[in-house]
C-alpha cells in the first residue's frame, strides 16, 4: 500500500537514473501520466507508455542516459497541501528547473501556469 503514489513515482525515477537503468515501471494512474507528460515535454525523461502487466495497467518510463544527477523535491504532501498564487510562482535554480503544479486547467509546469495566470497545488520541484 502506498500512501503517497506521486512520491513513489519520483523516487522510482530518481533511483532508476542513479542506477543507470534504461526503463522504470510504475503502477498507472491519470495524475502520474499527466506528470510524466510534463516531464517529457521539458526533457527530463525520454518517453513513457502505458502497458498491461497481468490484470493491471502500468507506466513504462524510458529514462534519459545523460540525466544521472536529476533532483526531485516533493513539496505538497498528503499531510500538508501547499498552494500558491500565480504572483508567488518563482523560478527554480535560475530557470534550469521546473515546478509542477496541479491547477484548475490540469497539471502543468510553473512557466505554463504563469502564462495562463493560474495558481494551484505545488506538487514538486525538479532540477
Amino acid at each position: 500500500m502506498h500512501t503517497d503514489p506521486i512520491a513513489d513515482l519520483l523516487t522510482r525515477i530518481r533511483n532508476g537514473q542513479k542506477a543507470h537503468h534504461e526503463r522504470v515501471t510504475v503502477p498507472h494512474s491519470t495524475i502520474k501520466e499527466n506528470i510524466l507528460k510534463v516531464l517529457q515535454n521539458k526533457g527530463f525523461i525520454e518517453n513513457y507508455e502505458t502497458a498491461k502487466e497481468g490484470n493491471f495497467n502500468v507506466l513504462q518510463i524510458a529514462l534519459k542516459e545523460d540525466r544521472s544527477n536529476i533532483n526531485f523535491r516533493r513539496i505538497s504532501k498528503p499531510g500538508q497541501r501547499i498552494y500558491t498564487k500565480t504572483t508567488d510562482l518563482k523560478t527554480v535554480k535560475s530557470g534550469l528547473g521546473i515546478t509542477i503544479l496541479s491547477t484548475s486547467k490540469g497539471i502543468m509546469s510553473n512557466m505554463e501556469a504563469k502564462k495562463q495566470k493560474l495558481g494551484g497545488e505545488v506538487i514538486c520541484e525538479i532540477y
